[in-house]
């Protein structure tokens, strides 16, 4: 019930951040509009979420006849831990990576990137494949998807405020209607993604330990998790994500800006040198 509460928390305080910005850009008119659109994306977040992140990175659905080791790895994988199949798509990415979402087990997705098998073996891929398992056992993916589509509403009002400020959007700061002036568009453009980010640092980096630890129990071996994860840090660096948005980096099994050295200041996963120490102490 606690971990709950402070998810419930932390996504009411994404609803009051889009609030804030819209009151920022618009007064007591931008907030009301604000509120509006933060009520209209929590109710859509909850029902399509997952299908905004994989239209996000262009996911296509992955046949069986495309794919039968990865098929057979989710079938056995889904099996041991008594969830039904989900749905299997494939992102035109090299950068190898994975993430899940959906808004429960019934409906849920796995998304691997066009590199992941291209540099892991089927067991790190069997790995793989049962940490984002274990975020669906858990019940992660909503919470995930709901904050990423926030986060992103937050970045594409953050983005309207930095234009407002520089082409004179803020009206005067005396006129209670006008929002916080060019000041306030300035500060709202600068903080509102970095909160978002921290926002989702809270929700997402303790989640992560738990779907490594579940995922090695669903899968029987921890070293080939501890395996891919190595593989996918060293990889991410290398090969960083082009299209990876801040706002669902915490979706996938390793940062996929890590890359960028400023995205490892506000990274929404644990170091991955200590989640490979947990798995191999496991």
């Amino acid at each position: 019930m606690g971990s709950r509460f402070r998810t419930t928390v932390l996504l009411a305080a994404l609803t009051a951040l889009i609030v804030w910005i819209g009151g920022a850009v618009g007064g007591s008119h931008g907030m009301m509009i604000a509120f509006v659109l933060a009520l209209v994306m929590n109710v859509g977040s909850y029902w399509f979420s997952d299908k905004i992140v994989l239209a996000m990175y262009r996911a296509q659905p992955l046949s069986e006849a495309d794919a039968p080791q990865i098929y057979r790895i989710v079938r056995e994988l889904s099996a041991s831990a008594n969830l039904p199949m989900p749905r299997v798509y494939l992102i035109p990415e090299s950068a190898p990576n994975a993430f899940a979402t959906g808004r429960n087990p019934e409906n849920a997705v796995i998304a691997v990137t066009e590199g992941l098998w291209r540099i892991l073996t089927p067991d790190e891929i069997r790995g793989v494949l049962a940490h984002e398992l274990a975020h669906v056992k858990n019940r992660d993916i909503l919470v995930s998807s709901i904050a990423a589509t926030l986060a992103g509403v937050v970045m594409i009002l953050a983005r309207m405020a930095q234009w407002g400020a520089l082409f004179g959007g803020g009206r005067s700061s005396s006129d209670e209607d006008s929002g916080g002036g060019m000041l306030g568009l300035v500060v709202t453009a600068i903080l509102a993604p970095i909160a978002a980010m921290l926002i989702q640092l809270a929700i997402s980096r303790s989640r992560e330990y738990l779907a490594d630890e579940t995922g090695a129990a669903f899968s029987h071996n921890p070293e080939s998790l501890a395996r891919a994860l190595e593989k996918l840090s060293m990889a991410s660096r290398q090969i960083p994500m082009e299209d990876a948005s801040p706002s669902t980096a915490h979706l996938f099994i390793v940062n996929p800006l890590s890359g960028r050295s400023l995205a490892n200041l506000f990274s929404t996963h644990p170091p991955i040198e200590e989640r490979i120490r947990r798995l191999r102490s496991m």
